[in-house]
């Protein structure tokens, strides 16, 4: 029998490690069970967000849909840490006499002690383990510089990863059943149902498809119409020009080649060669979280990042959070954050500089905070662009990058459109003045919407000297 170990990697389609358990499998005429194994605790420890949490479970029932059709049973354990579901999948092998317990690798610390210690369990009880990479277009180890070593800029990264995809066409062929399981009457308890407790604190993901139908839908439907389009309307919060696939490829429902082979098999266009950078972008963080497992212990990139200075304020700090900074692109943004769980990538980048430059609050706090809302919260991929914004990550830009939110408002919301849509009380004030509202000779500066708390000139050039004070 065989066994495959499900985490963020919620699909039958182009998942490595169940396609090598079903080839197998076929091969000698074995059955194949799949589990999956809730860890509250270390979720927590993680910050993961309950709309994320609930995204998952729900995910679960449709995986197990799916898998049915396979002939392949989807149990499922909660266990509070990581080790707790290591040792409970190693008993779970032990209990089914598995010949080979079958994962897809996963990058960040925690996560790679895990798998270290199912293997170890494993052999000790005569099991094989087979990790597989499966998480990005390019696993770690695959492109390297001319010296032998990671690459510790995006670019050039990029440019070797679309030398070694090209020509590639991901196969995207379906699976084919496998023999039944006959299980014992205690692990037919553990088959996944509504009546299983999953401790972990949710919260609704209603508006994210979980049938593998709908979200192969997204999927087509943005690779055969706005991807070609992306690279001109991506930066608007007010468009719908990006993918909305982000929650999927985070808890695997969708996988990067799938994309890929979306931007394949559409028209080559501007759009979708940027699209696929955005997926670049994330092997990159990915790489790099598994080349420096100090990443995953919250150290900067740069080492001279942890010497920075950051202010100690916990009132900024809740202003920021509660989108009621004064400064409107900002606080339409994280407002967006907190009622849906999801932010465009552009505000992304303009709530970090903010939080980091202007209030100089340590770009940690900021990304603890997206973890705990964002649907499609990935550790590798927050870090990373955490950092970016921070400037203590891999970036070739230097430190003294930092967005005016003013500036950036007028620019990627013109008119204001995004920021009416999360702060009604801006709906009076004219075009003009609307990323600026203080300026405005008609505003009577009511508390319905706060004053900016910090000056951005003034700020900028406290940034800019502690900055250059450490680097």
């Amino acid at each position: 029998m065989q066994l495959v170990w499900f985490r963020r990697d919620l699909r039958i389609q182009d998942n490595t490690a169940l396609h090598g358990a079903v080839s197998f499998a076929r091969a000698h005429n074995e059955a194949v069970v799949a589990i999956f194994t809730a860890t509250p605790d270390q979720w927590a420890g993680h910050d993961m967000a309950p709309i994320q949490a609930d995204l998952i479970y729900k995910r679960l029932f449709a995986l197990q849909t799916d898998l049915q059709a396979l002939n392949i049973d989807l149990l499922y354990t909660e266990a509070k840490d990581y080790d707790a579901a290591a040792r409970c999948v190693a008993a779970t092998a032990d209990r089914l006499q598995v010949g080979t317990l079958w994962f897809n690798c996963e990058y960040p610390l925690n996560e790679n002690r895990r798998d270290k210690l199912v293997e170890t369990l494993m052999s000790i009880q005569g099991g094989k383990t087979q990790a597989c990479h499966d998480t990005c277009l390019c696993p770690p180890g695959t492109v390297l510089n001319r010296q032998g070593a990671y690459y510790k800029v995006f670019t050039p990264f990029a440019r070797a990863c679309s030398e070694h995809l090209q020509g590639l066409v991901p196969s995207l062929m379906p699976l084919q059943p496998v023999t039944k399981a006959e299980l014992p009457s205690d692990i037919q308890s553990q088959i996944l149902s509504p009546e299983q407790p999953f401790s972990y604190p949710r919260v609704s993901s209603r508006a994210y498809h979980v049938s593998t139908k709908a979200i192969q839908k997204k999927l087509t439907d943005f690779c055969t119409g706005p991807m070609n389009v992306y690279d001109q309307e991506r930066d608007f919060p007010a468009v719908a020009g990006t993918s909305g696939l982000s929650p999927y490829l985070a808890i695997g429902a969708v996988s990067s080649r799938m994309c890929l082979a979306g931007v394949i098999s559409a028209e080559q266009s501007r759009g979708g060669t940027t699209w696929k950078n955005e997926l670049l972008w994330r092997d990159f963080y990915h790489h790099l979280m598994f080349f420096i497992p100090d990443l995953s212990r919250q150290a900067c990139f740069h080492a001279w990042g942890d010497r920075l200075l950051w202010d100690d304020n916990p009132e900024l700090l809740a202003a920021w959070q509660a989108g009621k900074t004064g400064y409107p692109i900002v606080d339409a943004a994280m407002r967006q954050l907190n009622q849906t769980g999801w932010m465009h990538n552009r505000l992304r980048m303009i709530v970090a500089s903010f939080l980091t430059k202007d209030l100089h609050i340590d770009w940690r706090h900021g990304q603890a905070y997206f973890m705990r809302h964002l649907v499609d919260g990935d550790f590798p991929a927050n870090n990373g662009g955490w950092q970016w914004s921070a400037s203590t990550g891999c970036d070739a830009q230097p430190y003294f990058r930092i967005f005016n939110p003013v500036s950036q408002g007028k620019k990627f919301d013109p008119g204001g459109r995004f920021v009416r849509a999360w702060i009604p009380e801006l709906e009076s004030v004219p075009d003009r003045y609307v990323h600026c509202p203080w300026t405005w000779k008609g505003s009577t500066q009511s508390s319905a919407y706060p004053l900016p708390i910090v000056d951005h000139a003034k700020a900028r050039l406290v940034a800019l000297q502690r900055y250059s004070q450490k680097k």
